[in-house]
């Protein structure tokens, strides 16, 4: 099971990763750097909240686990 920092960690990671994706599809999209920016930052910040209680849901589903 996943430790709390591990879940943290992973979900920084990650919400790195689409910050910068979203950055660039808002600019793409809009022209505006600023905009695009801004876009992307509320996304990231919505989506970091929502992937850490999901994280932690699954956590303590036991279902698909194997015991060894």
């Amino acid at each position: 099971m996943d430790t709390r920092t591990r879940s943290v960690v992973k979900a920084v990671i990650w919400n790195l990763l689409g910050l910068a994706m979203m950055a660039g599809v808002g600019w793409l999209l809009t022209g505006s750097l600023a905009l695009g920016g801004t876009l992307a930052l509320v996304n990231t910040c919505v989506g970091f909240l929502c992937y850490l209680l999901y994280e932690r849901i699954w956590a303590g589903v036991r279902w698909g686990r194997r015991h060894v």
